[in-house]
């Protein structure tokens, strides 16, 4: 019978060494955690989608994918300028966001958490690493979609909506929205020691911008080119490594 070759073993698991070794080698350690809601840790984005359709159908129009990734993650009335702007909907911005509302405040209590993400923010809150929410949304979105998820919010040290928060000056793709929330975190971190989760290109150019680390868990429908700039690029939440940035490894 054949007998497994003890030096080929060694080298298998020498090789794989190596490559974990040389993966950690790429990422810096972090200390903070920053995560974006909408998609990434709220499966929210088919919800938007319903809402917009809504408003825009009775004047003939199609939603796209391409109108709808160069919205996301953008404050409110951003979004609506280019939903209006691009797709020649008659009308005012007012108006959109407030028909738009109704249908928001109707849909979102029924948004789901995104695979992987409470397991994850549950992991980081249970070794004490901060974290902390910066989204492009409003409060009263926020309160919204939040609201069959208040235990898992309470985890997160602060929640920075760039709609409705004065400091943040500019959405994404500026890095507003990102340093204002490094900035509430009581220890004051540089942008390099913070690691943020976006789903949005508009988001990791935010992050990007800002000086941080992103990871970035796309829809499966961007094209790949629209991934560029992020530090790591994963299907799900679930795939995550936490020890590749200097965080606590899960525990099973």
């Amino acid at each position: 019978t054949h007998q497994p070759n003890s030096n080929n073993n060694q080298l298998v698991s020498s090789t794989q060494s190596y490559y974990f070794i040389l993966i950690m080698c790429t990422f810096k350690p972090v200390t903070h955690v920053i995560f974006d809601m909408d998609g990434l840790l709220l499966d929210t984005e088919s919800l938007y989608t319903a809402a917009t359709e809504c408003v825009i159908h009775p004047f003939g129009k199609t939603y796209t994918w391409e109108v709808k990734v160069a919205q996301m993650g953008q404050k409110a009335e951003n979004c609506a300028k280019i939903i209006i702007n691009t797709l020649q909907v008659p009308l005012s911005v007012e108006d959109y966001l407030r028909q738009v509302t109704k249908i928001h405040q109707k849909i979102m209590p029924t948004a789901q958490l995104m695979p992987g993400a409470e397991k994850l923010v549950r992991h980081l809150h249970k070794h004490s690493i901060p974290i902390a929410i910066a989204s492009g949304g409003a409060q009263d979105s926020f309160e919204l979609k939040t609201t069959n998820h208040k235990e898992f919010v309470t985890m997160f040290s602060h929640v920075v909506l760039a709609s409705t928060d004065p400091e943040v000056q500019n959405g994404k793709p500026a890095p507003d929205v990102f340093l204002v929330c490094a900035n509430r975190f009581s220890d004051t971190p540089k942008p390099e020691q913070c690691l943020v989760f976006e789903d949005a290109p508009n988001g990791v150019a935010a992050g990007v911008a800002a000086g941080m680390q992103v990871v970035m868990v796309p829809d499966p429908r961007l094209d790949d080119k629209m991934t560029k700039g992020a530090s790591q690029v994963l299907k799900s939440l679930e795939d995550f490594r936490p020890e590749l940035f200097g965080l606590p490894k899960y525990d099973d």
